[in-house]
C-alpha cells in the first residue's frame, strides 16, 4: 500500500488509481497494506489480532484473539526429527502443491475482500471492499465477475499493482516444485494444530529479483497430505524509492480440506500497522474464499501398464 498525502490533486489521483485498480482486477482483487521494514530471518510472533473468526472455520483453526497465541488446540513445536529426510519431505510437498495449483484452476468460488484503515480509537475511518465470483464462460475461459463493490472511502492509503499480485500469488501461498529453488527452506520441527499433525518450515527468498514478489515467513505442512495448511508471514520486498513508499502487511492464511487430499485457501486476515516516513497507518484486512465448486476435471496422460 502507498501512503496518502491529502491535497486536492492527490485526492483526484487517488480516486483515479482506485477506479483503474477495479478495472485491472481481472483475476483477483487488489490489496495494499502493512508497513514494516523488510524482515530479516524468521518473522517475530504476530501482534494481537482483532478480526472476527470466519463463519466456516477450517480444521487448522485461526488462533485465539490474544497476543502471541498459538493456534487453538495446537501443541508446542517439537524439535523431533521426521521419519523421512527433510529434503524428501520438501520435494514431496512441492509436488503435491503443484498438483493442487492445477486443481484449483478447475474450480469456481466466491471471493470477498475487505480492507479498513483504523483510527486511534480502534474504529474504521475508511475502507475498500469487493465481492466477486471466479467463474467460467461456456467456452471454459476463467474470469472474475464482480457482484458487490461500493464506493471506496480510503483516505490515508491507496492500493497498488503489487497488492493485486500479492492477493493472487502470495497470500494464498503455493510452494510448488518450480518455486522451491527460489527459497531457503528451513525445517523447524513438528506441531499438532487441532487434529492435524504438521511439519513446520521457515521460508525466505534466496535473493530478490527485480519486479518479483516473494513470501517470507512460516508454513505448516500436513504430514499426511503433504500440502500447506497454514501460512504466517508477509510479501517482500517493501518498495521505498524517494517519495514512493509501497509497504505490505503481515498476514495469516488458513486452508481447509475441500476435496480429497487438496487443501484450499478459505481465510486470510491481517491486523497490522504500516509505518511510512510521514505517518503510521493501522490497517485491518480480511479475505474469504468460499463456495468452491468443481467446473471441470483435470486431464491426465496415464502411462500404459508394465507388461
Amino acid at each position: 500500500m502507498r501512503n496518502y498525502i491529502g491535497n486536492w490533486a492527490e485526492r483526484f489521483r487517488t480516486r483515479a488509481h482506485v477506479i483503474a485498480f477495479v478495472l485491472f482486477a481481472a483475476f483477483f482483487l487488489p490489496l495494499t497494506i502493512a508497513a514494516q521494514e523488510e524482515p530479516q530471518g524468521p518473522l517475530p510472533p504476530p501482534q494481537q489480532q482483532q478480526i472476527e473468526a470466519p463463519a466456516n472455520v477450517p480444521k487448522a483453526k485461526p488462533p485465539e484473539e490474544t497476543a502471541n497465541a498459538k493456534p487453538a488446540g495446537s501443541s508446542e513445536i517439537s524439535k523431533e526429527s521426521p521419519s523421512i529426510p527433510v529434503d524428501e519431505i520438501i520435494q514431496k510437498f512441492g509436488e503435491r502443491e503443484a498438483e493442487f495449483k492445477t486443481e484449483r484452476d478447475n474450480f469456481t468460488y466466491t471471493q470477498s475482500f475487505l480492507i479498513q484503515t483504523i483510527d486511534d480509537n480502534g474504529d474504521p475511518d475508511g475502507e475498500y471492499q469487493m465481492t466477486s465470483d471466479i467463474v467460467f464462460t461456456p467456452a471454459g475461459e476463467r474470469y472474475e465477475k464482480i457482484t458487490y463493490a461500493p464506493p471506496p472511502t480510503l483516505q490515508r492509503i491507496t492500493l497498488s499493482e503489487q497488492d493485486l499480485q500479492d492477493l493472487r500469488n502470495i497470500q494464498p501461498f503455493v510452494l510448488t516444485t518450480s518455486e522451491l529453488p527460489k527459497y531457503d527452506i528451513t525445517y523447524v520441527g513438528r506441531q499438532h494444530v487441532d487434529e492435524l499433525s504438521t511439519y513446520v518450515f521457515d521460508v525466505a527468498p534466496k535473493k530478490i529479483e527485480k519486479n518479483q514478489r516473494y513470501f517470507q515467513g512460516r508454513i505448516w505442512v500436513d504430514d499426511k497430505d503433504l500440502e500447506i495448511v497454514k501460512t504466517d508471514g508477509k510479501a517482500v520486498p517493501d518498495i521505498r524509492k524517494g517519495d514512493n513508499e509501497n509497504v505490505f502487511p503481515r498476514f495469516e492464511t488458513y486452508r481447509e480440506n475441500i476435496e480429497g487430499h487438496y487443501w484450499f485457501p478459505t481465510y486470510t486476515r491481517s491486523d497490522d500497522t504500516l509505518r511510512f516516513r510521514t505517518q503510521s497507518v493501522r490497517i485491518r484486512m480480511i479475505v474469504r474464499y468460499s463456495d468452491y465448486k468443481r467446473f471441470r476435471v483435470t486431464s491426465r496422460i496415464l502411462k500404459p501398464p508394465t507388461p
